[in-house]
């Protein structure tokens, strides 16, 4: 008998631009508060490094003290400095050998695979902690050219043990369709912080959707 998989968990990314940090500390302050949340990925694009330094340093502690993993995008170096638990590197970033190397044994390292099932195996030979496929569904938080279909996620639940998380334009209303075709997480910027009712509304909207489907995993 196959065990039953765990049930699909938010993983939330921040804005690209964040104008006022105190403010949207407030928000993700009342995001977490709401709902279950895997992590939190800092993505800050275009930003320098005092930018991102400041970012972690005043979000990392709200996320790590309700049990929330700080991942930070693109960085290992500036992840490991800044105690970051993990981070999350495109295939034009750092290897995951050489994240591993700056970051420890114990960090999460996340690799983004696009739509190609080729890359996420060869990123979980290298030992990455998870992959992301995506988008999955148009986004406006940055260009994507690639689009895989959900067939994807069950394919790789059926055949691989790293997990998977989806990306791309994820909402309440179609992160369900993800979850059920083998997700284990979904990762979520402005489904999250441009939602109609808030952000907190968002987590227990996103909460209530995946929540509803976890007896059937």
């Amino acid at each position: 008998m196959t065990a039953q998989r765990q049930a699909c968990r938010l993983y939330l990314i921040t804005p690209p631009v964040v104008d006022d940090l105190d403010a949207f500390a407030e928000a993700l302050e009342a995001a977490l508060d709401a709902g279950d949340v895997a992590a939190l990925q800092v993505r800050l694009k275009p930003a320098t490094d005092a930018q991102v330094e400041a970012a972690v340093r005043r979000l990392a502690p709200i996320a790590q003290a309700r049990g929330v993993a700080v991942i930070l995008n693109d960085r290992p170096d500036l992840a490991a400095e800044l105690g970051c638990d993990g981070v999350h590197v495109g295939q034009g970033d750092a290897p995951v050998a050489q994240a591993r190397r700056l970051m420890g044994p114990d960090a999460m390292i996340g690799v983004t695979c696009h739509d190609s099932r080729h890359l996420a195996m060869e990123a979980a030979e290298a030992g990455a902690d998870y992959v992301a496929f995506g988008a999955f569904f148009p986004t406006g938080t940055k260009e994507t050219v690639h689009r895989p279909d959900p067939e994807i996620l069950t394919i790789w639940q059926e055949t691989m043990e790293v997990p998977c998380v989806a990306i791309g334009g994820i909402t309440a209303d179609n992160a369900g369709d993800l979850a059920r075709a083998g997700a284990d997480f979904v990762a979520v910027s402005a489904g999250v912080w441009s939602h109609s009712e808030g952000p907190a509304a968002a987590v227990r909207a996103f909460n209530r959707t995946l929540g509803a489907i976890a007896g059937d995993r």
